[in-house]
Formats: structure tokens, sequence, C-alpha cells
């Protein structure tokens, strides 16, 4: 990392935290000599990634195939207010994973797409039925291996830089979070039907990923 060297971060734990605090990635990949991205829901197991989509998509046959991918994930911390436009950034937090994809089949497939469930509502997987046999044949369950030398983070957590000359102009930091609002009945949902224990749960979490510990040093 030649540019700003001192938002790179190398240990193993700094790159599970940007994965960790995130749901959604962006899958690139080349095909027939094309870019290929799309974002796509994710979750780490491990030491891997896990992805899925529907087997009829062309582009994800070619990736579980083989064909080298990058993952990135981007989490935006703060609009970083400077006294001027040149001056202003951002806080944020990115990770991007390379590797190539293999699918998973059997019990490894279902037990991928039910940790991918529990990632995005944690226990919903117990209260609904298992997955049918029609549904896993219609879907493509893939792990990215996390491996050393294939992966970057960089985090920006800072005020902007001072200015050179005397200025009125307001400095400072915009703090952005995702957060969960409550959930919205769907209209054909069966009456006196009660929103599950897990999405309550989820709601009542204090935001979809956890928030910077210190927003400035």
């Amino acid at each position: 990392m030649n540019r700003h060297p001192e938002r790179a971060r190398t240990a193993r734990d700094d790159l599970y935290a940007v994965l960790d605090a995130s749901l959604v990635g962006t899958l690139s990949t080349v095909v027939d000599g094309r870019p290929w991205v799309v974002p796509m829901l994710y979750a780490r197991d491990g030491d891997r990634l896990l992805v899925h989509g529907s087997t009829g998509a062309g582009a994800l046959r070619h990736v579980a195939s083989g064909a080298p991918v990058a993952l990135s994930v981007t989490l935006m911390d703060g609009l970083v207010v400077a006294h001027s436009t040149f001056e202003s950034s951002a806080n944020y937090r990115s990770a991007v994973v390379h590797g190539t994809l293999e699918a998973l089949s059997g019990e490894e497939q279902v037990r991928a797409l039910d940790t991918l469930s529990d990632r995005l509502i944690p226990g919903r997987v117990a209260e609904v039925p298992p997955i049918r046999r029609k549904e896993a044949a219609a879907t493509l369950a893939m792990w990215l291996p996390i491996v050393d030398g294939q992966w970057t983070v960089k985090v920006r957590n800072a005020w902007s830089d001072l200015p050179e000359e005397p200025t009125d102009a307001w400095i400072g930091i915009v703090p952005v979070r995702t957060v969960y609002d409550e959930p919205v009945t769907a209209p054909f949902s069966p009456p006196g039907a009660e929103v599950p224990a897990s999405v309550r749960r989820l709601v009542a979490s204090e935001s979809a990923g956890p928030l910077v510990e210190e927003r400035v040093p």
C-alpha cells in the first residue's frame, strides 16, 4: 500500500472485524474478457467467506469453476468536513479478499446456507423448516478461503488536516451508522401472526455493524 500506508492493517483480527461488521460485499471477476461485478450477501465462517446465488446464473457458475475473484467490503463511518472541499474526506473501513471460489454440495451446502441465514438474522434457521431438496438444487453455495497474502484492509479514522491559514469554516465529522427500524408486516401475512423472536432481537440490537470504538484518535 503506497498511498497512506498508515491506514493499512495487517492483523487477521482487523480483517475479521471489517468482514463481520457488514452483510453485503461486491464480488468481482472477468467473464468472456469483460468485468463482472455484483453485490452479494456473504457470511464469514472461520477462515472462509460464504456466498450463494441461483444455479441459473452463468457468471456464478463461471466463478464456481475456479475463475479468480475479489470480494470487497466497505463501511462508511463518517463524513469528514474540512475547511475546504479538497481537504474533506470520509472515515471508513474496507477490506478486499482475493482467491478462487469452490462450490459446496450435500451437507456442506446446507450448512453453508444455514450459516448465511443465521448471519443475516441470528436464530432464524431454528424457527423455519429445513431447506428442501428442491430449494437446495436451485441454489449455488460457494466458499472463498481467506489466505495470507491475498487480502488487504484499510481504515481511516481521523480528523481532517489542520488548515494552513486561519479560517472561520466549521470543521468536524458527521458520524454514519446503519440501524434496524421496526419491522413492517406484509399485507398477505397471516392474520395474528407475530413477529418472530429472531427478528425482534435483531431490531433490538444496536446496529447492523459495530460502531467504531473511537471515531477519531
